[in-house]
């Protein structure tokens, strides 16, 4: 259950992106990660949100304006994701070379096209 609420490719990003940035705008946060759909920018947002990871403010004007920022439990994530990307730029070279090792041998019985040896 915990891992499922930090999980993902677009959470970790978009809680980095508010711990260090501060309260940010929709489009803000779509700007620091221009690979991420709006309808999946959207869907995160909410799931954190609804975690009480981020919080949502809806400002009422014309155009509307809505700034989400994160919460204090939100916070207390960061030093995990530090030690996260210590630990995967300590042992990326090892992941990598184990990678296409795997993919290299003869005897890999599953190949990247899924044809395997008989």
């Amino acid at each position: 259950m915990v891992m499922g609420i930090i999980s993902g490719k677009w959470k970790p990003a978009i809680i980095y992106a508010l711990v260090t940035n501060g309260t940010l705008r929709f489009n803000d946060l779509r700007r620091l990660m221009p690979k991420v759909s709006q309808r999946i920018l959207t869907q995160q947002l909410r799931d954190l949100e609804r975690h009480g990871i981020v919080k949502r403010v809806p400002h009422p004007q014309v155009p509307p304006r809505v700034e989400y920022s994160v919460t204090r439990l939100g916070r207390s994530l960061h030093p995990i994701f530090k030690s996260v990307c210590r630990w995967a730029d300590k042992n990326f070279a090892e992941i990598d070379a184990a990678s296409a090792e795997r993919f290299r041998s003869p005897d890999a019985r599953i190949r990247p096209s899924g044809i395997t040896r008989s």
